[in-house]
């Protein structure tokens, strides 16, 4: 995540944070193009929705990462760099910058997600009807079937919906309109465990710690670190 984010941020503005010199006034800076401000210069012949799109785009990557923005030092930076005016940073110097940002930034949104997560299960696990395995998996029985159980080794065809804690769905093969079939063997211990509970024609929900789903590493900028998961799971069939 991070070298694609760096590489985007790059391919726009060098991501350098630099500060603008007092300028002139409104003016001076019509009879002077070259000494512009980018609020004159910037939009002349630019298409607002690429604009915005590329914005967007940029947004989205570092919202994920938890970094905090001074928004005029961004904006300095990125114009600075867009119109090849001196800046404070070279490429690699601030590619140092943003990787040191962003490891301390995980590294605070891991710890964040640990005691939220810890708190959840605590609560979570107390509740009717939600059994703890020793693994540490969570499960409720939402119905339940009469058919045999899948083993380790077994392809499984589902139907599900995972979500985060806070309800944000990451995945689910109800969005995409078809089952999935799964091998038991390649996906996170928790669904593995889990599944394996199920008799055919069961609904089950899963409630799977980060230490049976992606851990301390979270997966791409979908799922953070240490972030425990919630799955609906129909099971559908054995397939092999």
């Amino acid at each position: 995540m991070l070298k694609k984010m760096v590489i985007a941020f790059i391919m726009v503005s060098t991501v350098s944070f630099v500060c603008v010199a007092g300028g002139k006034s409104d003016k001076a800076a019509e009879k002077d193009p070259v000494s512009a401000p980018a609020s004159v210069k910037g939009m002349e012949g630019a298409d607002p929705d690429t604009s915005y799109a590329i914005g967007v785009a940029l947004g989205m990557d570092f919202r994920q990462t938890g970094i905090l923005f001074n928004y005029d030092e961004f904006l300095k930076g990125f114009i600075d760099s867009l119109e090849g005016k001196p800046i404070r940073f070279s490429g690699d110097e601030a590619i140092a910058i943003i990787q040191r940002a962003f490891t301390e930034a995980m590294a605070k949104r891991a710890e964040e997600n640990r005691e939220r997560e810890a708190a959840f299960l605590q609560e979570n696990g107390a509740k009717n009807g939600v059994v703890t395995t020793p693994s540490g998996l969570q499960y409720e029985v939402v119905s339940q079937g009469n058919g045999p159980r899948p083993e380790a080794t077994n392809t499984v065809r589902v139907n599900y919906e995972g979500t985060l804690l806070d309800g944000t769905v990451f995945d689910s093969s109800y969005a995409r309109g078809e089952p999935a079939d799964l091998p038991l063997d390649r996906v996170i211990p928790g669904w593995s465990e889990g599944i394996q509970l199920m008799a055919l024609g069961s609904t089950y929900r899963f409630f799977i710690p980060s230490h049976l789903a992606y851990g301390e590493q979270g997966a791409g900028n979908v799922i953070p670190p240490n972030s425990a998961l919630i799955f609906t799971v129909e099971l559908l069939l054995i397939v092999e």
